[in-house]
């Protein structure tokens, strides 16, 4: 895959388009390419440190927040069910184990400092952290193994979730 294609789909699925053929379609399994930097241990470390504080296991490790983070590692980050319902649509925490899979360091930091995905991603939090600090999310995510089902796909505005979503009102003007 070209590096321009893969930051078109890494993007795509960053911003909850995606359709649930995504695993499959991008070769999850088959042949992924692997980084060239070899493992780290201090730098996997730093990234499983700022995936609890930052909050990424939240939204993206089913039942983590109502547990008060009482899931184990190896249930993180694989995405959920649980829909996030707004004037933009329905978006759904993608499995970040799939997605990082997909993806070099580079391609990674590419992503993380120019999308823009749909609340309530903070997206501009990943834009802001410094470059080792995502690299480290990335080796940390890479070390747990793909594993677990691509996320829903986003649902536009006007169409009511599936299954069961968080609702947001509407801004105030």
């Amino acid at each position: 895959m070209m590096v321009r294609q893969a930051i078109a789909f890494v993007a795509s699925v960053f911003m909850a388009v995606a359709t649930n053929g995504v695993a499959s379609a991008a070769g999850v399994g088959h042949g992924a390419a692997v980084d060239a930097a070899a493992p780290d241990e201090g730098m996997i470390e730093r990234g499983r440190y700022i995936v609890r504080i930052a909050g990424c296991n939240d939204c993206h490790t089913p039942g983590y927040a109502q547990t008060g983070g009482q899931v184990a590692e190896r249930d993180w980050l694989v995405g959920d069910r649980l829909g996030w319902h707004g004037p933009w649509g329905t978006t759904y925490p993608v499995n970040l184990r799939i997605l990082l899979a997909q993806m070099s360091e580079d391609e990674w930091l590419r992503v993380a400092r120019t999308a823009q995905a749909r609340p309530p991603m903070p997206w501009f939090a990943l834009r802001d952290m410094a470059d080792n600090d995502l690299r480290a999310i990335h080796r940390f995510v890479r070390s747990l193994g793909v594993a677990g089902e691509p996320a829903p796909p986003y649902m536009p505005p006007g169409r009511q979730p599936d299954g069961v979503a968080v609702l947001f009102p509407m801004p105030p003007r």
